[in-house]
């Protein structure tokens, strides 16, 4: 672990950042906080952390999501029970009796509601409740609870950041705070050489409800290119090792219609130049990324995609390798010296 402990910290801190699609701050200001170390930062209109810096023929994007799936309250019941609707792709299926933390005029904790076995019928063994049969016990009357709870107010799956064994690491939020660590690296690992490119970087809000702060900001950040750091299905039991990602095998270098194909053979090449681990992610349609967005603002522009290999992805205790994290800073930054290094 000591190996990847710079990374771990990173990531750590990004994790513990709350930061519900359409509700950032709080996430958005820690990563304002990282990215003025390499960079002058601004938050614009819709709440994405954007920063550029450096002069040259080429401007490249590096752009990864801030925003982490959760819940929304919708109402306050008769009983002090909050009723919720997803906000971003929260999995049905692994929420009941969870733990969560509602974010009201202050934060409160609250469990998922849950039918014990012994109340069930038989055909609820084989089903997962909707989200129109759940809610939120926060242990308050509805008098006391609306004077902290209301509804649009987001709420957070609790977990703590939790080391395995090897390197790897589990956490809420790893998508894609795992991408921001990544271009964090990628930066660092840049200080100090000499480029002949313009380098913006936007770290985007509301990409888990539809990509909204990605296109705006593409838009107002006008680049030649683009690269978009997100996460990716990473195999485990039950799930495909041909047709997914292995986790600590390295970054994932997309192919799709929607991506540039010679941005996407540059990265692999380089990859192999370089010795850095990487492995192919083929899609056949739309990457369901940042990248849909970024690809059709303003003109157009060339775009890329790195992913992160993820186990248990949209839950509390998502998965990953720290190597793979620092792999893909290093493929970003060995791409931007080649693209738009000083002797390019």
């Amino acid at each position: 672990m000591n190996k990847f402990a710079e990374v771990s910290v990173l990531l750590e801190k990004l994790c513990s950042a709350k930061g519900v699609s359409g509700a950032e701050n709080g996430a958005a200001d820690v990563a304002a906080e990282l990215l003025g170390r390499y960079m002058p930062v601004k938050i614009d209109t819709l709440g994405s952390v954007t920063g550029t810096t450096g002069e040259g023929d080429v401007h490249i994007l590096l752009d990864a999501h801030l925003d982490q799936i959760g819940l929304i309250v919708t109402a306050v019941d008769e009983t002090g029970f909050l009723k919720v609707a997803k906000c971003g792709g929260a999995d049905i299926r692994v929420l009941a009796a969870a733990e969560v933390t509602v974010h009201g005029k202050k934060d409160v904790f609250g469990v998922i509601t849950s039918t014990p076995p012994h109340l069930s019928k038989p055909e609820d063994s084989s089903k997962a409740k909707g989200f129109d049969e759940i809610a939120v016990d926060i242990g308050m009357k509805r008098e006391d609870a609306i004077k902290i709870v209301s509804p649009g107010d987001r709420i957070t799956f609790n977990g703590g950041f939790s080391k395995l064994l090897g390197n790897r690491v589990a956490s809420p939020s790893i998508d894609d705070r795992a991408g921001v660590a990544a271009i964090l690296r990628c930066l660092e690992m840049l200080e100090g050489k000499e480029l002949n490119c313009r380098l913006s970087v936007m770290f985007s809000v509301q990409e888990e409800t539809g990509g909204s702060g990605a296109q705006t900001g593409a838009f107002s950040a006008a680049a030649d290119e683009a690269i978009a750091v997100d996460v990716s299905f990473a195999a485990a039991p039950g799930i495909s090792g041909e047709k997914y990602a292995s986790l600590g095998g390295g970054t994932m270098t997309g192919y799709a219609p929607s991506l540039d194909y010679e941005m996407s053979r540059r990265l692999s090449d380089i990859a192999e130049k370089k010795n850095i681990p990487a492995q192919p992610e083929v899609m056949g349609g739309k990457t369901g990324t940042n990248c849909d967005e970024i690809q059709i603002s303003g003109r157009g522009v060339k775009t890329a995609l790195l992913s992160i290999p993820l186990r248990n992805m949209h839950t509390a205790v998502e998965v990953c390798d720290l190597e793979d994290i620092e792999n893909t800073a290093k493929l970003m930054a060995e791409y931007i010296l080649e693209r738009g290094g000083a002797n390019a």
